[in-house]
């Protein structure tokens, strides 16, 4: 199971929400470049880097901190927040990103993100299924579409993906634990899918529980910032 830190940018700050929740952000760090590199002095080897000024502009902001981290360190980085544009998936590879998330893209225009399974491959995509009650929520969380996260992820199977990070977003930022049984349903739906879990881990406890149920990652913020889980407890699960 990869082990995958979040840092999440607001104005090039390292910070965090709940519940996506804007207007609860708490700085963590001034700094990301440096909160990026304590994980990778730690052994981490990936990244999950969120432009969350980007996610609510609809395009990506924070050029100069995705620069200085893609640059600085060895992290195998996968980025999202406000990708929309041909142009932007071109630099964000350029500078070395490895990953592209796209979640508002991909349920306003999912044609695009067809021609970008296509063109760039599927090892450089990772669908956001960003899921309140099971049902797509996207432009950083604040609008909801009509579809649940089945149709959604079958939608771009179909066209070749293999990458998908789901969010429930009614755990994120809560330190409650995940939702273990939305994950396991979609292994069960989806077993052929890298599933990726993303929100409410708190302890130790809840990576070994999703690791035990079989995701391909789990993405950790809150509860390293708030240092409930120990960097060195990550390397080698």
């Amino acid at each position: 199971m990869k082990i995958i830190p979040a840092i999440d940018i607001i104005k090039g700050k390292c910070v965090r929400l709940t519940q996506g929740d804007y207007s609860q952000a708490k700085i963590y760090n001034d700094d990301p470049l440096a909160v990026a590199l304590d994980f990778e002095q730690a052994g981490i080897k990936y990244l999950h880097l969120v432009d969350l000024d980007g996610a609510k502009a609809g395009k990506v902001v924070n050029w100069n901190t995705i620069q200085n981290i893609a640059g600085n360190t060895s992290l195998n980085i996968d980025f999202g927040g406000g990708v929309k544009t041909n142009a932007e998936m071109q630099r964000l590879l350029s500078l070395g990103v490895k990953q592209i998330n796209v979640g508002s893209i991909a349920v306003k225009n999912p044609t695009l993100v067809f021609e970008w399974l296509s063109n760039y491959g599927p090892d450089c995509i990772l669908l956001s299924a960003d899921v309140k009650d099971e049902i797509i929520v996207y432009h950083g969380w604040q609008q909801t579409s009509e579809n649940d996260i089945y149709f959604f992820i079958q939608t771009f199977s179909e066209k070749g993906l293999q990458n998908v990070v789901c969010t429930d977003i009614g755990t994120d930022g809560m330190m409650r634990g995940p939702n273990l049984a939305l994950y396991k349903k979609l292994i069960e739906e989806f077993p052929e899918m890298n599933i990726i879990a993303s929100g409410g881990v708190s302890c130790m406890d809840d990576v070994r529980s999703l690791n035990t149920i079989g995701v391909h990652g789990v993405i950790i913020g809150k509860a390293i910032y708030e240092k409930q889980i120990k960097l060195s407890e990550l390397v080698g699960i």
